[in-house]
């Protein structure tokens, strides 16, 4: 593992690695000084092939973003009966569940072995303070935030559907309700936060089930095998 402070890049450099996260690119284009904020609070971080960025089990408030490269996730108690559950590409926000629900992380995630190298996006969460503290981190940027929170959490889910679609919670998500007041509200980010802390709990959910399926969404590789390969 490498970090990579921001200030080692150029300016230009660095937006363009940050295009593929619609998150920091919205925030960018709406309001240069949020973007700066969030800069201040934010590091890349280079792993090697095989090098496992989270850990089952630890506790931390850094959220995460794919750059480049491919990532695992794993699930399962014991190296020998961990397996693969899934994959995080490029553009793709990963450690958001342990974030929003004040959880320990519920999935190790593992670099790719058969990538070069794997570059992350790191923010700490801490700098959005409470949910209606709206002085550092403004209404607008947490809305933007959280409404992308709140699509990827129920894409990921409905693929966890399309897969498992006989589970006894496969559709779970979408009895979460969606927000129909006011747009650009204060009720409207409560109601985004409410949503998505309902569906990374169903989230966490399915990472516990993994653990015990004999079969998983992808390709089923177990945990020292995948380390293994990028050795």
């Amino acid at each position: 593992m490498e970090v990579h402070p921001l200030h080692h890049y150029q300016q230009d450099s660095l937006d363009k690695l940050l295009s593929s996260i619609p998150f920091y690119k919205g925030v960018k284009q709406r309001d240069q000084w949020q973007y700066d904020v969030l800069m201040s609070y934010s590091r890349i971080i280079e792993y090697r092939p095989g090098e496992v960025l989270l850990e089952q089990g630890q506790n931390d408030q850094w959220l995460y973003f794919l750059l480049r490269g491919q990532l695992a996730v794993v699930v399962g108690s014991g190296e020998t009966e961990r397996k693969v559950v899934n994959y995080i590409t490029p553009g793709e926000v990963f450690g958001d569940l342990a974030v929003l629900i004040d959880h320990e992380r519920t999935a190790t995630v593992v670099a790719d072995p058969h990538c070069k190298s794997v570059l992350v996006f790191g923010t700490d969460f801490q700098v959005f303070g409470d949910l209606a503290d709206i002085h550092k981190i403004t209404l607008a940027t947490k809305l933007e935030y959280y409404r992308n929170m709140v699509h990827n959490l129920r894409w990921k889910l409905e693929v966890y559907r399309m897969s498992y679609p006989d589970h006894s919670f496969a559709s779970n998500h979408r009895k979460v309700k969606l927000y129909s007041g006011k747009k650009d509200t204060i009720d409207e980010l409560k109601s985004l936060d409410e949503q998505a802390r309902a569906l990374a709990r169903l989230l966490v959910d399915w990472n516990f089930e993994f653990d015990r399926l004999s079969i998983t969404p992808r390709e089923n590789i177990d945990y020292t095998t995948l380390v293994a390969l990028g050795s």
